[in-house]
């Protein structure tokens, strides 16, 4: 039997306190600036040293052929010289997603970065930006690696929420999740339709799940449905133990 009582695990204390750190810096950012460019400067930098080992600075040579692939990743570590898919979409609110489009970048990009695999950094890393970028996130919410929001701004998350590894939250249309709910890995979770005949034509719709819902990995759940509290949706293979 499993010991229940052996303690999580957890980062060497030095290490803890500089984990500590770096996330209060950043929250503390984030919640003074809400300007798009000041948002892009700090996320800029902050990808310069996690990719590049350095701050940001100095002029690039623009000129020789041969750093062209350099110049490439330094100049997209600035999100304002890159665009993320949800600035394609007709019904989007610049003014929201601009304030958010910096963030998005730095969780898409933390999490693609060899440190986003750091387990219990980035439990804390996106829930912090999480209360930056969605329209609600409560208390003791997990959101594992590689999780993937469309706006964010559209997007409620209810206390003790569990978010597994891929999942996708496609919240054009606005999704809300209860209490103590759970999101299996690469589940699909969908605010939007589109009509088969007229590709382009895409309708809004809200999807709520309710508290202690369960969706299980890789289920999908459509816009405009419900998921009822304590309901289940997909398959759970049962324990092989």
């Amino acid at each position: 039997m499993a010991n229940t009582n052996q303690s999580l695990p957890h980062p060497a204390p030095e290490a803890e306190e500089v984990y500590r750190r770096w996330i209060a810096f950043l929250d503390e950012e984030f919640t003074r600036h809400c300007s798009p460019v000041r948002r892009a400067e700090v996320v800029r930098d902050q990808l310069y040293q996690l990719y590049l080992g350095r701050p940001h600075g100095g002029k690039l040579n623009l000129t020789l052929s041969s750093e062209l692939p350099g110049n490439v990743v330094s100049l997209s570590l600035d999100p304002e010289n890159v665009t993320i898919e949800a600035e394609h979409f007709p019904d989007a609110d610049r003014e929201k997603l601009n304030e958010r489009k910096p963030l998005l970048w730095f969780w898409q990009m933390f999490d693609r970065s060899p440190i986003g695999l750091n387990h219990w950094l980035g439990l804390r890393f996106r829930c912090m930006l999480a209360r930056h970028i969605f329209a609600r996130v409560g208390t003791g919410v997990r959101i594992y690696h590689g999780v993937e929001v469309t706006y964010g701004y559209n997007l409620s998350i209810g206390d003790g929420v569990v978010i597994h590894q891929r999942a996708l939250l496609a919240d054009r249309g606005g999704i809300a999740i209860g209490n103590n709910a759970v999101i299996g890995s690469y589940a699909r979770v969908y605010s939007y339709s589109r009509d088969p005949a007229a590709y382009d034509n895409v309708k809004l719709t809200p999807t709520n799940i309710g508290a202690r819902a369960r969706i299980a990995s890789h289920a999908i759940v459509l816009a405009g449905q419900n998921v009822g509290e304590g309901e289940a949706v997909g398959a759970f293979p049962s324990d092989p133990r």
